[in-house]
């Protein structure tokens, strides 16, 4: 999707510094689709991701630019139990400035160098995302799963795992069954 008001066309978020040198006067506003399938080789935990929605503003100045984006999508994930996929929602805003003066790249180590002519904003989504993955994610039905057992291991929910203690605790060994009521007894 192509947000008629801007005037510059987004392709890969990649612009030029001449090209942006036309925005000088105000923000230049953004709103693209973009295939981040990229973060995929980055990160193989990723099965799959959809395009996502980036939006935002970017102001240029004499030696920089400034840009505020939101991201939206979603991203297949496995489920940490039972490795099926689970359709994992995200969102992300951020503020990122970008230069090509050295001077101002040695001042500020949160500034990101630009190579060349172009702005390439690409990685930086890229890091964005992978950085939204949590460590584990659980399908619905992964959360109905009481017990489950496989070769050499097992698993049990909290909820289980405390009734089998309770269980286990309540058992008596039957070769101490005599000693149980030892103190129960009345002096004779």
């Amino acid at each position: 999707l192509y947000n008629q008001e801007c005037c510059l066309e987004v392709i890969d978020m990649k612009w030029s510094i001449h090209q942006l040198q036309k925005y000088r006067s105000g923000p230049m506003p953004f709103d693209e689709m973009v295939n981040l399938n990229s973060v995929i080789e980055r990160n193989p935990e990723i099965r799959k991701i959809d395009p996502v929605h980036v939006t935002g503003t970017c102001t240029i100045g004499a030696a920089k630019l400034d840009c505020t984006f939101r991201l939206e999508g979603t991203m297949i994930l496995p489920c940490a139990r039972t490795w099926e996929d689970v359709h994992f929602p995200f969102s992300v805003e951020s503020s990122e400035t970008f230069s090509w003066d050295e001077d101002l790249l040695q001042e500020d180590d949160e500034i990101h160098p630009v190579e060349g002519e172009v702005v390439n904003l690409l990685p930086i989504l890229e890091d964005l995302i992978l950085l939204e993955i949590p460590l584990q994610v659980y399908s619905e039905k992964a959360e109905q799963i009481e017990t489950m057992e496989g070769k050499g291991w097992s698993y049990s929910s909290e909820v289980q795992a405390a009734d089998e203690q309770l269980e286990n605790e309540q058992k008596i060994d039957p070769r101490l069954a005599g000693l149980a009521n030892f103190f129960d007894k009345k002096d004779e």
